[in-house]
């Protein structure tokens, strides 16, 4: 028999996928945390519901405890603060010639490279909106841009066949050189959505609010500038366009936050998962671990990131129950911007 796909992490992002690939006749063997969500997926109940598709699946799914053998491609979908922990989970089960691929929000190759070694490390970067609701049901929400790549920018036998692959979820799937272009574009437009977190505003209402447009601009080109200077070049997707932000082309700017409203209007998905975590899931977000590479970077090419490091704080006082989600903590992050 084949071998097969390993999802590890099969909630809002690895469910999905891998319920498209299960779907396609793909082997799947998913993997969670959640035991009640493992059984519902074994017993055929993995139901993907929402706008853009409805349908119910299943396969083999097990916890991490109980993980057997050796896989050649193991797909990690799990939250960015839990990556170092699932990386070092999962390594005992990947083979020598396989390879870890990073479906998640963040910088988090880096990540994976350490602990499972940069030749078992694939990049992929994904924009598709999806929640998480209960053990055996993923909304999917909005299609959206998903893209692979070598972290060195070749192309590989692997990687072709990876993008093959996710072609049967995504039939629009990119093979790039530039990886990390894509994910340094991520970081940028994710910093609207994590500034969106903050107040109970739909993601489209908040883009379109001109209240927020000064800091929405403001937070973006902060971001990157790092990218800049660690000489990467963002790439745009599904409306997001960072060069017109990096040479600071207001109607170019304009244009594209007027595309992600369109883009984010009418959706599954109206909010970010980051709001979901704060406001109805009441834990931790990802939001600290998915922006420490890009301080890390900033502190390495000593640039100030005061939007950055205010919108961490922000997020971790409403995680800690020390701040409410409300349009006054986006004024607050707003208020770094000198006036005139």
């Amino acid at each position: 028999m084949p071998d097969p796909i390993v999802i590890w992490g099969s909630g809002a992002i690895g469910g999905t996928i891998g319920a498209y690939l299960r779907r396609a006749g793909r082997d799947v063997l998913f993997v969670d945390v959640v035991p009640e969500h493992v059984r519902a997926i074994a017993a055929g109940r993995l139901r993907i519901d929402g706008p853009v598709d409805q349908f119910t699946t299943g396969g083999p799914a097990a916890t991490p405890e109980a993980m057997t053998g050796q896989h050649k491609l193991i797909i990690l979908a799990v939250k960015a603060h839990h990556t170092a922990a699932a990386t070092r989970a999962l390594v005992p089960f990947l083979a020598e010639d396989g390879a870890v691929v990073s479906c998640q929000n963040g910088l988090n190759e880096l990540v994976i490279a350490e602990i499972a070694g940069r030749a078992r490390t694939i990049g992929a970067f994904v924009n598709f909106g999806a929640d998480y609701q209960e053990p055996g049901r993923i909304t999917f929400g909005v299609r959206g841009a998903v893209v692979v790549g070598e972290l060195d920018g070749r192309t590989t036998p692997r990687v072709r066949d990876l993008h093959e692959t996710l072609k049967l979820f995504e039939p629009d799937a990119v093979l790039s050189d530039n990886i990390f272009g894509y994910l340094w574009g991520k970081a940028g437009y994710g910093g609207i959505l994590k500034s969106s977190a903050l107040t109970n505003d739909t993601i489209a209402e908040f883009i379109a609010d001109p209240r927020r447009r000064p800091m929405i601009v403001a937070l973006v080109q902060e971001i990157l500038s790092i990218a800049a200077a660690e000489s990467v070049s963002p790439l745009g997707f599904n409306g997001f366009d960072p060069a017109a932000f990096m040479r600071n082309d207001r109607p170019a700017m304009d244009a594209s936050l007027a595309a992600l409203v369109s883009y984010n209007s009418g959706t599954g998905k109206p909010r970010s998962g980051i709001w979901r975590d704060l406001a109805v899931r009441k834990r931790q977000t990802d939001v600290t671990a998915q922006l420490a590479p890009v301080q890390a970077a900033a502190r390495r090419h000593g640039i100030r990131t005061p939007y950055v490091d205010r919108l961490v704080a922000l997020i971790q006082a409403v995680e800690e129950g020390r701040r409410e989600i409300g349009a006054a903590l986006a004024d607050e992050l707003g208020g770094l911007i000198p006036t005139a």
